[in-house]
């Protein structure tokens, strides 16, 4: 066969229309019917194959509570029948070690002790999220499961409006060398107090949009980071002797840590810097933190199962994330891109719509975007694999129009052409109501 031939039918579109695809390859299910939905994702893995080891599930906004539902259920279905041991979620990294604890049976005493101390963003009052937490902890205390269930947070340590002094994770690993040698560098400690001052100069919100506000850059900040540099060090050149008095575990534990407060100073330091890219840098930051706390939970996961990750879409996508911030487009490498470098194909990733939302104030999509066409396949919600673009009509993709955006929820992002690419299978639901125990969403101004 001539292999030019070969060539130009092996790049000729699968499906002459996006509808035939949607027809032919969408996967019905229900969120509120675990007999489909998990039939749905036994099909879906199998398409995976054995390779993945880090699962991606984006969500089209957060809030939407019928999607934290079905992560509820994926989740389920992933550990009961396909090797999952872990989740991990945008959330703040340092503090879900608290909700780990309550997981697998120890520290607090009740879910509503640590809502507020173990998640970032004020995801600990989504009752979804309560939910999800409580079944893990259920699952760890039956001794028929050998494997535990683990939950990491992989989000850097900020808020959405301000950033987490460096203290409490440069304490952790301080107080873990001091765990092993009593006599540990008491004096480096005392330096490190003194370099960090007090968490309010660093928490302070003005720094968000004023760089003056910032003190990322103060001599205290930059002999800070010396600290850090010099700890991280220590750490390596001391690898054999820490594993030997602790455990691998721990030792790789207070290792992400250091690497975690030297993130957070280069995020801080960016911050101050008075330059029009200040906010772009530090959104790439962001991204690249999740993807190093992320690679990190698969590395300890290794040998006991794989890893589902939980988090906005635009966090979670493989192309570059786009923000329209005033007058100005931001673009940057989300934490997908760089978990796609370095997982190849051991990381697959769903992105999710939604059609209607009155509660998020999301308005039926419009006749001919990518949203209304999908929501116009069988079942109140479906997979549908992207086959990375390929096989699927381009001029039509290319063609697709945006539709609009939430009047509510400013969180909601479309789906666009590029999410062809961006993730493996979409999962589209019908609709969607608002997370329970989330802010009051009230309707935005023109």
């Amino acid at each position: 066969m001539d292999k030019s031939l070969f060539l130009q039918r092996s790049s000729d579109p699968a499906y002459a229309t996006l509808d035939d695809w949607i027809l032919h390859e969408a996967i019905p299910f229900s969120v509120d019917s675990s007999q489909t939905l998990n039939a749905s994702v036994d099909r879906v893995m199998a398409s995976l194959g054995a390779s993945v080891k880090l699962l991606g599930l984006g969500e089209a906004l957060h809030g939407g509570e019928d999607i934290l539902l079905l992560r509820n259920r994926l989740f389920q279905c992933l550990v009961e029948k396909h090797g999952f041991s872990a989740i991990a979620m945008e959330s703040s990294f340092p503090r879900a070690r608290a909700v780990n604890e309550y997981v697998a049976g120890r520290g607090p005493a009740s879910y509503d002790a640590l809502r507020e101390a173990g998640f970032s963003h004020g995801f600990g009052r989504l009752e979804a999220n309560r939910e999800l937490v409580e079944w893990m902890r259920a699952y760890n205390a039956d001794a028929a499961h050998s494997v535990k269930l683990q939950f990491y947070g992989f989000d850097s340590p900020t808020e959405m409006m301000f950033s987490d002094s460096p203290a409490q994770v440069l304490h952790f690993v301080l107080d873990y060398l001091a765990s092993i040698d009593s006599a540990s560098d008491e004096e480096q400690r005392l330096r490190i107090d003194q370099l960090l001052g007090q968490d309010s100069d660093w928490e302070n919100p003005a720094a968000m949009m004023d760089p003056t506000k910032s003190i990322g850059l103060s001599p205290a900040a930059t002999a800070l980071r010396i600290e850090t540099e010099d700890l991280i060090a220590q750490l390596q050149m001391r690898r054999p002797e820490l594993v030997a008095k602790s455990d691998e575990a721990s030792y790789l534990e207070a290792m992400q840590y250091a690497t975690l407060a030297r993130w957070l100073l280069n995020y801080h330091a960016a911050l101050a810097r008075k330059s029009n890219n200040r906010i772009v840098q530090g959104l790439g930051l962001r991204d690249a933190m999740m993807a190093d706390n992320l690679a990190y939970a698969v590395a300890r996961e290794g040998g006991r199962g794989k890893v589902l990750a939980f988090a906005h879409n635009s966090h979670l996508q493989r192309g570059k994330a786009e923000w329209q911030l005033g007058t100005d487009l931001l673009t940057w490498w989300p934490a997908g891109a760089h978990l796609d470098e370095i997982f190849g194909p051991g990381y697959a990733v769903f992105g999710t719509a939604v059609g209607v939302s009155d509660a998020n104030g999301i308005s039926q999509p419009e006749a001919g975007t990518l949203e209304a066409l999908l929501t116009a396949g069988p079942g109140s919600a479906r997979f549908i694999p992207t086959h990375k673009g390929q096989g699927l009509p381009t001029s039509a993709i290319v063609a697709l129009p945006a539709r609009s955006g939430s009047m509510m929820n400013p969180t909601h992002f479309a789906l666009t052409p590029q999410s062809f690419t961006d993730f493996d299978w979409l999962a589209v639901l019908d609709k969607t109501a608002y997370s329970r125990g989330g802010p009051q969403l009230e309707k935005m101004g023109c």
